[in-house]
């Protein structure tokens, strides 16, 4: 053998169009060949059984005319357009309606074949049928709707969003425990939506159309505590320049809810054991006892049990407050409940913005599921409320950071 008929180390075999084509056909998943402006030049023979047309037929009037669903051909089109125009990899969720008429979910893909000096020379593009997963979301979006209408139809959930088993356990606790007056402990970590709850047994219960009176116990300093609660008189310390009233006061008749109860001093646990027992206390400065109604909600993301253990939190205030205990699940355990979380909030913060976003990029609500939120709702939150502020298209992605 010559040396000009060994293949070299760096040769590469070379394959025509037509091979090309050739192995296309025989991948198992619908794919189509398009020409940099996104004309049709080739569809493979499992992409034409799906739609239900021939190769002739889509080179004519191209398959999305052919086949996509008329309410979503308008936005498809111009969607495409756009990505065509970047240059760049893109994806289109679309409902195409075969022949039969029957329309099922597809995700295109659209990937660039480029020449040697960057160019765009054809587009390849993929179709994976989606439809088993949309119709899971609306199945769970409408399972949202139907809880709610169920539990409360004057929107005492309004936005309490969820439809996973966790989340309807915690819902079918607050339906049971509202009408009462038990005092309730909501247990949860940070950001899961504590005061929700609360809001939402208020306005189930009899008390709803009085007071909802709010206290975060972190924020407020040890010295000025009760004082904030119980109200103080004039000169009662430095700087009580006038009688004031506290939150036990302006919550009478309603419901008085003690956020993060779990940093209350002790001396302030000792008077609203007082209060819890006996009903009544005393504002800082005086003797004269005052008599209250009011029902308790508190809530923390400490571990109580431990805290009475480790002597910082008294046990027989504990035990008060622990009648009626319910668990906010932290949103990694209720994973099924994000994307129509993430649907409410973009809905909220585009109207806020002044935008029109329509859709959730499909990488984006993978990458939303998969991440661990340490903070929880409110962290979704605020990372949708950013990429709402940022977004410049109608669909809604977030940055990978």
């Amino acid at each position: 053998m010559s040396t000009d008929d060994r293949e070299t180390p760096n040769q590469k075999p070379c394959l025509s169009e037509a091979d090309l084509l050739t192995i296309t056909d025989a991948i198992p998943i619908g794919i189509s060949v398009l020409a940099p402006d996104g004309a049709t030049l080739y569809v493979n023979r499992l992409a034409l059984h799906q739609i239900g047309v021939t190769l002739d037929e889509v080179k004519g009037k191209g398959h999305l005319g052919l086949t996509c669903h008329p309410d979503d051909l308008a936005r498809i089109l111009e969607e495409r357009r756009m990505g065509l125009s970047k240059g760049v990899p893109f994806e289109l969720e679309m409902r195409l309606s075969p022949k039969n008429g029957k329309h099922r979910w597809y995700l295109s893909q659209y990937n660039p074949l480029r020449d040697e000096c960057g160019k765009v020379m054809r587009w390849y593009v993929t179709a994976t049928d989606i439809d088993d997963r949309k119709r899971m979301e609306e199945q769970l979006r409408n399972e949202n709707f139907i809880l709610r209408e169920e539990i409360d139809r004057s929107s005492m959930f309004e936005e309490i969003v969820g439809s996973s088993k966790p989340m309807r356990q915690v819902l079918k606790q607050v339906e049971k425990v509202a009408p009462s007056d038990s005092t309730v402990l909501i247990l949860g970590e940070t950001g899961t939506g504590k005061e929700l709850i609360a809001r939402a047994l208020h306005r189930r219960s009899k008390r709803a159309a009085r007071a909802f009176v709010r206290v975060n116990c972190a924020a407020i300093p040890q010295s000025l505590i009760a004082s904030e609660l119980f109200g103080h008189e004039k000169g009662a310390f430095t700087g009580a320049l006038q009688r004031r009233v506290g939150r036990f006061e302006a919550a009478d008749g309603g419901t008085l809810f003690l956020d993060e109860i779990g940093d209350l001093p002790m001396e302030t646990q000792i008077a609203l054991l007082r209060v819890l027992q006996e009903k009544e206390f005393e504002r800082v400065g005086t003797n004269n006892p005052i008599s209250v109604d009011v029902r308790l909600l508190a809530a923390t993301n400490r571990d109580l049990s431990a805290a009475v253990a480790a002597g910082t939190f008294r046990q027989d205030l504990f035990y008060r407050l622990n009648v009626f205990p319910i668990v906010v699940p932290a949103l990694r355990e209720r994973a099924d409940d994000i994307p129509l979380l993430v649907e409410y909030f973009v809905g909220r913060y585009a109207k806020a913005a002044g935008k029109k976003i329509r859709h959730v990029g499909k990488a984006t609500l993978d990458q939303l599921q998969r991440y661990h939120w340490p903070g929880n709702i409110r962290e979704l939150q605020n990372v949708v409320e950013r990429a709402v502020v940022l977004s410049e298209t109608d669909t809604f992605d977030v940055d990978e950071s």
